[in-house]
């Protein structure tokens, strides 16, 4: 009877224990928060994911470690924006308002020649809180890290983080998106990526290397300096070299007469990265503070050993500039970083992972963007106009490396393909680490181009929740509406700003491949045009033909020779298979009436097509730009 009760006692005791256990899981899971679309990074691109999954309405959740938004355009100090000055697309183009309003004008943002657009990064990440905070769908957790991501069998993904202090917290979300610099979210949970140099023969491009090369471009420990009106001179540091610097400038020391330092005097390469209020952002990639250290793969304990270099050869050309220079009355600026040594709270990458994501971006598709096998034009969720511009010169191997600094490209639109991995579901990937090729990165990896990459990952993100279905089943034409909504560009048309009546249907004409824009590199300004000025010509509607099926054999006896309005009306009754009216049309933009016999300009053209046969909404394209049949 004692052995019986002890055994009795022992299942009862071990079936409590049982019980306890699998109600602490379920009490755990239970507690998850659980949102529709989770960001981790709060970087460029994750507030603007978050942004805009939010205002889709869809309850979103950036969790970010450190306490700063903007990633490399405020935690990494790189406060001058580069490109896009002409096209100031969506949330990138809200977050420069507001910087204008902060400072008072565009024009007072045109402190330094490195840009037109400079800022205190503190500054922008006011402005980064500002957006964010401002959106009652989208909640901040600052200072914790992913520790554990897994996902479900329904598609769900289940993370695990930890704050600074040690407590950790779950999150349950439909979407993840990975807006982490280096990619590293894909990378954890199993996306295929590339690093580094592909091959001229694996992405065809001209300007590629013979053979891949397993190097990233240089990062950069960037220091924001403050004028402190007397001598601020540190202690030599550790190691410190002026021959280090010695070709930084026109210093009386480069030993090399032919260098192009010599073509900078010391005064002139300061107001490189001259902010507003008295302030430098050393980002000098000419014998400066760039360094060749390939951390991507490293775990986040040998990152931060790796980075000690970084910061060691920033401090040092800190002090160059103060003692050889004379710059003695610069200091690292003492308003800006929450750090302890007033230096950044991470390094400047430059380039990370590429996922391998459902479209491919490569140099040719940015230069011949209408002669590629697959038109990804006609999906394109974000513009750039920077050259590819690629920072090599800290690399030992210089020498071996095909010439990108600075290479010269027209204007782009980036494809939606490039934040979808091929291998992974209901997930997203931003910033630097999208599907490009090395050498289309050079421009990609730019604050304004990424910026607009996390606005179209917030809205997949969005429509893949509202629609139940993954981000990779998301219609295409969905998304670029969203991103128009949003103030956004699809293609990088200049002819209209994007207030004007006209922005939306030249943008969804060109993305509908009806009319083709036109490229153009003049000197630094990387350009597309729509030449809605210039007369129509019969060369101008084949697009319009070949999409309606037309049967026109014989109309084109004369290609040089501009079509009229009667013409032009008479090719988009045929599509429409019924009279046009068009210059009622033309009224509701304010423009004359055409009489019939009057040439007719491409805009024009553009605007009564679009009314007539909504060629955008008529035909959807799949995630690589063909033509699909409506469901």
């Amino acid at each position: 009877m004692a052995n019986f009760n002890l055994r009795f006692a022992t299942i009862m005791r071990n079936t409590l224990v049982a019980m306890i256990v699998a109600v602490a899981m379920v009490s755990c899971a239970n507690s998850a928060r659980k949102v529709d679309v989770l960001i981790i990074g709060g970087g460029a691109s994750g507030v603007a994911a978050g942004v805009q999954s939010a205002r889709m309405g869809v309850d979103a959740l950036i969790v970010e470690p450190t306490t700063w938004l903007g990633g490399m355009l405020t935690s990494a100090g790189v406060s001058a924006v580069d490109g896009n000055y002409r096209m100031p697309a969506g949330i990138f183009g809200e977050f420069r308002s507001k910087l204008e309003d902060y400072y008072g004008g565009a024009d007072s943002l045109k402190t330094g020649w490195v840009s037109n657009v400079l800022f205190e990064p503190s500054v922008g990440n006011k402005m980064f809180h500002a957006l964010a905070e401002a959106e009652p769908n989208l909640m901040v957790e600052y200072e914790a890290k992913p520790v554990d991501v897994e996902h479900d069998e329904d598609g769900r993904w289940h993370v695990k983080f930890e704050r600074k202090d040690g407590k950790t917290f779950n999150v349950v979300a439909d979407i993840l998106i990975d807006g982490t610099e280096l990619g590293d979210i894909a990378a954890l949970v199993g996306v295929g990526y590339d690093l580094g140099m592909e091959s001229r023969a694996v992405t065809g491009e001209d300007i590629a290397p013979d053979s891949a090369r397993n190097i990233i471009q240089d990062i950069t420990m960037v220091a924001i300096l403050k004028d402190y009106g007397h001598d601020v001179t540190m202690a030599e540091p550790d190691g410190y070299d002026p021959s280090e610097f010695a070709c930084t400038c026109e210093t009386g020391l480069c030993p090399d007469p032919d260098d192009r330092s010599h073509n900078y005097s010391p005064e002139y390469m300061m107001r490189y990265g001259k902010l507003p209020n008295g302030k430098y952002m050393i980002n000098w990639p000419f014998a400066g503070n760039d360094i060749y250290i390939n951390l991507v793969e490293m775990s986040p304990e040998e990152r931060e050993e790796a980075l000690e270099e970084a910061k060691a050869k920033t401090l040092r050309y800190v002090y160059f500039l103060q003692k050889q220079l004379g710059f003695n009355n610069l200091g690292l600026a003492d308003d800006e970083f929450p750090t302890e040594d007033l230096l950044p709270l991470m390094p400047y990458h430059r380039e990370s992972r590429r996922i391998h994501g459902l479209a491919r971006f490569t140099l040719n598709h940015i230069t011949t963007p209408y002669d590629t096998p697959d038109p990804l034009y006609r999906t394109a969720i974000a513009v750039g106009d920077y050259p590819v511009d690629q920072h090599h010169l800290a690399y030992n191997g210089l020498d071996t490396l095909p010439k990108l600094s600075v290479h010269p490209i027209p204007s782009y639109g980036l494809p939606m393909g490039v934040v979808i991995p091929e291998d992974v579901d209901n997930m997203l990937v931003t910033e630097k680490s999208v599907s490009v090729s090395n050498i289309a990165n050079g421009s990609t990896r730019l604050q304004p181009v990424v910026t607009q990459i996390g606005q179209a990952a917030g809205a997949i993100a969005a429509l893949a929740v509202s629609n139940g279905v993954k981000p990779s089943e998301v219609n295409v034409r969905d998304v670029q509406r969203a991103i128009l909504d949003g103030g956004g560009y699809l293609l990088p048309f200049l002819d209209v700003d994007k207030h004007d009546k006209r922005f939306k249907p030249y943008q969804r004409i060109g993305a509908s491949g009806i009319l083709r824009g036109e490229g153009r590199n003049v000197g630094w300004s990387n350009q597309t045009w729509l030449r809605a000025d210039d007369s129509l010509m019969p060369g101008d509607v084949l697009d319009l033909i070949d999409f309606y099926g037309l049967n026109v054999s014989g109309e084109f006896s004369d290609m040089s020779t501009p079509l009229t309005y009667a013409d032009a009306m008479a090719f988009i009754a045929a599509a429409a298979k019924s009279d046009v009216d068009g210059n009622k049309i033309l009224s509701d933009y304010g423009i004359a009436p055409r009489d019939f016999n009057d040439t007719i300009t491409r805009g024009e053209y553009a605007l009564i097509v679009d009314a007539v046969l909504n060629p955008f909404d008529a035909r959807d394209v799949d995630i690589k730009g063909n033509f699909v049949d409506k469901n």
